[in-house]
């Protein structure tokens, strides 16, 4: 247990741990003047990697380690280096990569902007849903190549997104913000999700389901499960020859929930459909089907923070930081019993 008792009359000093050049992407100077106003922030460039004399010297008096997307994982022999350490705050999703056990020993928070990150997901789930039942990726191969005007419905039977079923595989933080997204639209929608009651179901107006009959009967399939040791390739052959003819499957949560070779396999076919933006391995090889397949849209894991979105999670782990230090109950905070159901 990390026992230094906090100065409350002291300046924190907070200290930057993420992949080198990202901090410029992620914190404009309206953001560092508002971290300089809480705390001291000696250098604005990464204690990256910790084993170097630089990083000893930063983490040697950091109270908080702001990380990001990058960081190395948090050993013991790291914390050992920053023994005034009380403070972890991720300026990105998932913690798993980067947490370990020495960090809970230690008595150390966590916080996380993963609130923040699950917004452009949502974003992102919902608009490939929407273009999904319109057959919208498939019609514009369609049109590029034929040039020429068409009753697309007669080629595309099943065009539309009246009265279609969304199955969400996975009431996790995003499955259950897609809910809600979706509630303005026509839709029936259905949930797979071992946690979740009967009467939870019922309170985010869904129906429970098993996965099997979820798959048989969803025109769109959305995945929205963390990647757990009981979820790895949940998604195998099997379960896609549930998914009906012309139907779509969404990937926009983990590679690792679809056996990779299977869903090769299916999709050329071209009995289904595909948007997928996160696979197994991340960048998949040059020869994989998945690039030219004409009903697949692959993206390259864009539905998470990019670009301006990044702006939300810094807002959210700053503001976190100055709840921190006004004694104030944290809102993002992880614990360790939350490790095994978050992604």
């Amino acid at each position: 247990m990390n026992d230094i008792p906090r100065n409350p009359k002291s300046r924190p000093r907070i200290v930057l741990a993420m992949i080198p050049g990202l901090e410029r992407s992620l914190f404009n100077e309206d953001h560092l003047a508002a971290l300089r106003a809480m705390a001291t922030l000696p250098e604005t460039e990464p204690a990256v990697p910790f084993e170097s004399e630089r990083a000893g010297r930063l983490l040697r008096d950091a109270e908080i380690l702001l990380t990001g997307w990058g960081c190395p994982e948090l050993s013991a022999a790291v914390l050992d280096r920053a023994p005034r350490l009380r403070l972890i705050a991720h300026c990105a999703g998932t913690v798993k990569e980067m947490v370990t056990p020495a960090c809970w020993e230690r008595g150390l928070r966590v916080i996380t902007a993963a609130e923040a990150n699950a917004i452009p997901v949502v974003e992102f789930t919902v608009a490939a849903i929407l273009l999904a039942n319109k057959h919208a990726f498939q019609i514009r191969e369609l049109y590029r190549r034929e040039r020429r005007y068409g009753l697309w419905h007669h080629t595309t039977p099943g065009i539309g997104n009246l009265n279609k079923r969304v199955g969400i595989v996975g009431a996790s933080r995003i499955g259950r913000r897609v809910i809600e997204a979706l509630s303005p639209f026509d839709f029936s929608i259905c949930v797979y999700d071992p946690y979740v009651s009967e009467q939870e179901a019922a309170r985010l107006g869904v129906e429970k389901v098993e996965l099997d009959e979820l798959l048989r009967s969803s025109d769109v399939v959305t995945l929205h499960a963390p990647s757990l040791p009981e979820t790895h390739q949940m998604i195998g052959a099997r379960e896609l020859a549930l998914i009906p003819d012309g139907a779509a499957l969404i990937n926009t949560a983990r590679g690792a929930l679809i056996d990779g070779a299977a869903l090769e396999k299916e999709l050329s076919t071209g009995r289904i459909r595909a948007v997928i933006d996160t696979t197994e391995p991340e960048t998949l090889p040059a020869d994989s089907p998945l690039y030219d397949l004409p009903n697949v849209f692959l993206t390259p894991h864009i539905a998470g923070a990019s670009g301006t979105e990044v702006y939300r999670m810094s807002a959210l782990v700053i503001e976190e930081i100055g709840r921190y230090l006004r004694g104030e109950p944290l809102q993002h905070e992880v614990r360790q019993e939350d490790l095994p159901r978050i992604a």
